[in-house]
């Protein structure tokens, strides 16, 4: 069975990923004073922060078209593919993968598997680069799903964000009453809460450098407390020079593992908004 791995773009993986491991990567729109663009095609990380800092109205984001993704499985069957498994943003926080699961018994000419990451970055991007790579040396379906699932439950994440507006506005924080009375004067730490895999605000910091101390420090009781050795992923929302940074101590405090420095892209920094950080990590699957 050939057997295709689609992602969308807020897996925010680099073009020779995507031309090494063959995975098809669907643009998510994000709507800025009535404009839609295709994140990753014709808006840049650079143009969107600059459009964000100076639009007129709260930025938005959408799904692709359910006709479009209908006609794109259906052009991955003509290429020879009797399978595709479509790895996307949580659930959470897009209704794109429940669009997909509604759609996917009516596409007869190629069988769709929609598959929740319960998260989105990078660190989804790294569950398409697993399952390609499965999906390369003969694995079936099932065995596939299996081992994204094990890998899936090994993802932590931690952001900073600068003010939870964005969040808020959009809808996009399950817990915002509790944290909306000191906004502007506090950094937020987020995660993915593990039981709703919802986003979350569950401590309050006073300061961005006692925030990322505070992350570093719930780090380090995950990798004392790990069975496996960890990849880290750093992320900035343009601000390269504090994400460079960041990877750098993460790096000398963590000589042999595999750390990375990514970002969030448009759809995803219009919820996060610009300047914000974060610390993910997971199993390290290339050890």
């Amino acid at each position: 069975m050939k057997i295709a791995v689609v992602t969308d773009s807020t897996a925010y993986l680099d073009e020779s990923e995507v031309e090494k491991y063959g995975i098809k990567v669907v643009p998510i729109p994000v709507i800025i004073d009535g404009k839609s663009y295709n994140e990753g095609i014709d808006i840049t990380n650079e143009e969107f922060y600059d459009k964000l800092r100076n639009s007129q109205s709260f930025p938005s984001t959408s799904q692709p078209p359910i006709g479009q993704m209908i006609e794109f499985y259906n052009e991955l069957a003509d290429e020879g593919y009797d399978a595709v498994i479509s790895i996307h943003l949580a659930s959470t926080i897009s209704g794109f993968y429940n669009a997909l699961v509604q759609i996917a018994p009516s596409i007869d000419r190629i069988k769709v598997v929609p598959y929740d990451s319960q998260i989105t970055v990078k660190l989804m991007g790294y569950l398409a680069i697993v399952a390609s790579k499965l999906a390369s040396q003969g694995a079936d379906i099932e065995e596939i799903i299996k081992q994204l699932d094990d890998l899936k439950s090994t993802i932590d994440e931690l952001f900073i964000v600068d003010d939870l507006q964005n969040l808020v506005r959009g809808g996009r924080l399950s817990n915002a009453s509790a944290f909306i009375g000191g906004i502007l004067k506090i950094k937020p730490l987020l995660t993915f809460d593990d039981n709703s895999h919802e986003i979350v605000a569950f401590e309050k910091i006073r300061s961005r450098k006692k925030a990322l101390l505070r992350v570093e420090e719930l780090f380090a009781q995950a990798v004392a407390n790990s069975p496996y050795p960890l990849r880290a992923l750093v992320l900035d929302a343009n601000d390269p020079v504090a994400g460079d940074a960041w990877t750098k101590s993460i790096k000398e405090k963590y000589p042999t593992m595999t750390v990375e420095h990514s970002y969030f892209g448009p759809v995803i920094g219009t919820h996060l908004g610009e300047k914000a950080l974060a610390l993910g990590w997971l199993r390290d699957f290339e050890k």
